[in-house]
């Protein structure tokens, strides 16, 4: 039986075979052994990146600019800021971590959405074909390396505990962090895996 290659994907939960056709917008394909999500056909994914990175780029870039929170204790304030936090660490000398921290919630996230852009504009123009590949496998790879919610939700956590023994004052870095996360969610879950490298070697071939 001679199929398609673009047509086929593997279960990621019990690696089932399945030949998946033309989906119509909004449809699911899901697995019938055990109901694990396969992929989502949506007729203006490649929009909906491109609107969501963007987005998510210009609210890093404003987190980056303010102070994220300050703290008042027996009258001496900190002001601690988004890139303050990876050189406090450095400061202290904790290089690694502070290398680690950075690259987590700032760098790697900003480098995804930059890579999501270029592909998503790449696709949409039908221009540098050649690139997509690399492309689609370091967007893949390092979002999983991507720590933003891990790190929101930490600082959330932290500031029930802190609240008790300081004033905090919340600064507009940390509600621009807040929609950056949701942002940055929604454009990497908006790229389906499928449906992008179906994409890809369609264009490949043309």
């Amino acid at each position: 039986m001679n199929t398609d290659a673009q047509t086929l994907i593997a279960c990621p939960s019990c690696d089932l075979l399945f030949e998946v056709g033309d989906l119509q917008d909004g449809e699911t394909a899901r697995c019938s052994r055990c109901d694990a999500f396969l992929t989502t056909y949506r007729a203006n994914a490649l929009s909906r990146v491109t609107a969501f990175a963007a987005s998510a780029l210009i609210l890093l870039v404003l987190a980056c600019s303010f102070p994220f929170m300050s703290f008042k204790a027996s009258g001496i304030e900190s002001v601690m800021t988004l890139p303050g936090t990876a050189l406090a660490l450095w400061h202290d000398g904790m290089p690694d971590l502070a290398l680690v921290v950075a690259a987590f919630i700032v760098v790697v996230p900003a480098g995804v959405l930059v890579m999501l852009l270029l592909l998503a504009s790449s696709m949409k123009l039908k221009r540098g074909i050649a690139l997509l590949k690399p492309l689609g496998r370091l967007i893949f790879t390092l979002q999983n390396w991507s720590m933003v919610e891990v790190f929101f939700i930490g600082v959330l956590v932290s500031l029930v505990k802190i609240a008790k023994m300081a004033t905090i004052v919340i600064g507009i870095s940390f509600w621009a962090y807040a929609a950056f996360s949701i942002l940055f969610l929604l454009s990497v879950t908006s790229l389906d895996r499928f449906q992008c490298w179906r994409r890809i070697e369609a264009l490949a071939k043309s």
